[in-house]
Order: C-alpha cells, then sequence, then structure tokens
C-alpha cells in the first residue's frame, strides 16, 4: 500500500466518521430478513454468475489427464479441445501462463501447488481452477481479461507478488468462492483501471462467496464499473486495510459477511477512484468498523441461500482452501 493510499485511507475515515452512523442505519432499515437453513446448508457447488451466460462447465466429461511438472501443466492447459488436468504435487512454473477455454485444472489432495508463475485466462471462456495452492507468484497468481465463465473456486494464496485473483477488461460472469487469502496484501481486484469504463461498464459482474481473507490486506474485493457485484458469506478476519472498496460507477451488495478485527470492513471510493455504490444487510462485526453504504444496487439474476452472518466464521474457516473437495 503506498503512502498516497494509507493517508487517503486515513483521512477518509476522520471526515466520514459522521456519515457512517447515517449509512449503516439507512442499511438497517433497507435490509430484509430471510429465514435461512442451519450452517450445515453451505453448498461447495457452483453459485453465482458463473452460473450465468450459459453456464461454466470447464473441461466437463472429458477423460482427466493427470500433470506432475510445469511443462506438462502448460502443455496441457494450452492445449485446444477440452481437458480435465489434475495437478499432482508442487509443479513450478514462469511467467504467466496461458490458459486455453473449456478446461478444468485441479489439484489432487491438499498438496498440489503452483509456485514462481500464475495463469493467465485470456481471451476464453468456460475455466474452472480448483483445489490448488498459489505460492511465490511473480505477477498474478490468476489473471482474467477479456474473458467469460469463470469458476476460481477452493484455492489458497500466499506470498505473491501481486494480486491474488485480478478480473479485468471486459471479463463477465464469473465466481469466485471458498478460497483463503493469507500472508499476502492484494487480494481480489475487480476492474484494472479508472479509465477503462468503454470496456467494463456492463460487465465485471463477478460473485465472491465463502472465501476467507485471513490476515490479508486489501482488495476483497476493490471493485470498479461492475454492478451486481454479489459479496456474500465472506469471513474477514484480521484485515489490515480495507475490506471492500466499491469505486468508479460500481454497484456492490455485500450481505451475509463476518467481519472480525477489521476496522475498515467497506467502503466508496478507494485513493484516487471515486466512489459507486454499495447496499451493506444482514453481516456481522466482532471488533470492527460499521462500514459505510450509500445508493442503491441491480438487483441479481440468480437466486442464492445466503447462510445467517454469526455462522460464517465457522462454515468457513471448516471449508476454505485447498484439501476441501
Amino acid at each position: 500500500m503506498s503512502s498516497t493510499e494509507a493517508t487517503t485511507r486515513r483521512t477518509r475515515r476522520i471526515t466520514r466518521a459522521p456519515l457512517l452512523a447515517a449509512a449503516t442505519a439507512a442499511a438497517l432499515v433497507a435490509s430484509t430478513l430471510v429465514a435461512t437453513p442451519p450452517a450445515s446448508a453451505a453448498s461447495f457447488n457452483m453459485q453465482g454468475w458463473a452460473t450465468q451466460c450459459g453456464g461454466t462447465t470447464g473441461g466437463g466429461s472429458a477423460s482427466p489427464v493427470t500433470v506432475t511438472s510445469g511443462s506438462q501443466l502448460v502443455s496441457e492447459m494450452q492445449a485446444s479441445g477440452a481437458r480435465v488436468i489434475r495437478v499432482s504435487g508442487s509443479l513450478s512454473i514462469s511467467g504467466m501462463q496461458k490458459v486455453a477455454a473449456n478446461k478444468t485444472i485441479i489439484g489432487v489432495g491438499s498438496g498440489a501447488a503452483i509456485t514462481g508463475g500464475g495463469l493467465n485466462v485470456a481471451s476464453v471462456s468456460n475455466v474452472i481452477i480448483r483445489n490448488i495452492n498459489f505460492r511465490n507468484w511473480s505477477d498474478d497468481a490468476i489473471n482474467v481479461q477479456y474473458s467469460t465463465r469463470v469458476w476460481i473456486d477452493h484455492n489458497s494464496f500466499t506470498n505473491g507478488n501481486d494480486g491474488a485473483v485480478d478480473i479485468k477488461r471486459a471479463s463477465d460472469c464469473a465466481t469466485v468462492s471458498w478460497n483463503r487469502v493469507f500472508g499476502h496484501d492484494k487480494s481480489f481486484l475487480l476492474g484494472h483501471s479508472d479509465d477503462n469504463s468503454g470496456e467494463d461498464s456492463g460487465k465485471l459482474r463477478v460473485t465472491y462467496h465463502n472465501n476467507w481473507f485471513d490476515g490479508s490486506n486489501q482488495r476483497h474485493p476493490r471493485v470498479r464499473f461492475g454492478n451486481p457485484v454479489h459479496v456474500f458469506n465472506n469471513y474477514y478476519n484480521n484485515v489490515g486495510g480495507y475490506g471492500v472498496a466499491s469505486t468508479e460507477g460500481a454497484g456492490v451488495l455485500v450481505e451475509g459477511n463476518y467481519f472480525e478485527n477489521t476496522d475498515d470492513p467497506y467502503h466508496l471510493g478507494e485513493a484516487s477512484s471515486g466512489p459507486g455504490t454499495l447496499v451493506a444487510r444482514n453481516n456481522h462485526f466482532v471488533n470492527s468498523g460499521s462500514g459505510q453504504a450509500g445508493g442503491s444496487v441491480r438487483s441479481l439474476p440468480y437466486s442464492v441461500t445466503v447462510d445467517p452472518a454469526a455462522n460464517v466464521k465457522s462454515i468457513v474457516t471448516g471449508g476454505a482452501g485447498t484439501g476441501r473437495i
């Protein structure tokens, strides 16, 4: 985090303090309590935006192939046609390696890892990435651009250089679920630049749910332009910078999340980026700030079961990250 961002954030906390109570009260009045099943109802099935735009199947029913080296991984995920690629062991790659369309990349057990480099999901559709430990990446762990129908699920991210999952440049209909981010700064970026509205407006519709932000610092997510973006049932623990930022006209629904030891759960605008809108409802706060909400968000085209926020800590810590599927 730059000194400019840090100064901006400190100034925002001071100047917006009188607005927080009013925004929070308005959000409480506007919220609707919905009957939900017990904690055991949390589903590992695909949910949210990745189910839209025709749905996401990845490699589908293609016969699985197991890869045990970085070169094998790169060869299989860049091949044409549908592939189900099983990652066995810790595989080292360099740079950002392209993933072709119609691919499922899934780790074997809890020890499958991709280290050193990242996966570039660029100008393709229908990609699933699950159950991988990403460590020590040199750029982004996963970069998604000009792509649709992407599901990023049950991965763990730690100690990388830049973003864990960046989704940008007119990408659409993606779900980021049940991941754990720890020992890392920049988690989930949605929309890379304030001047890219021409490509991004009407796109960047993403669902973030049941992720565990475990001592990570910022971008959980940081959103530009996307509307509606859905952030539900995530667990924020010891977040050093901020949780969710809605900027540049984005519309973000933040519901049923558990914020613990998180001074700045969510807010409008970030650094030099102008504000978006944010609707917050039914969130749970433990030793955390109250957040800044405002405006309205477009309606979602899908339905999901949102677990009670008070149950989310146990649900997410018991299910997020690798080795759970």
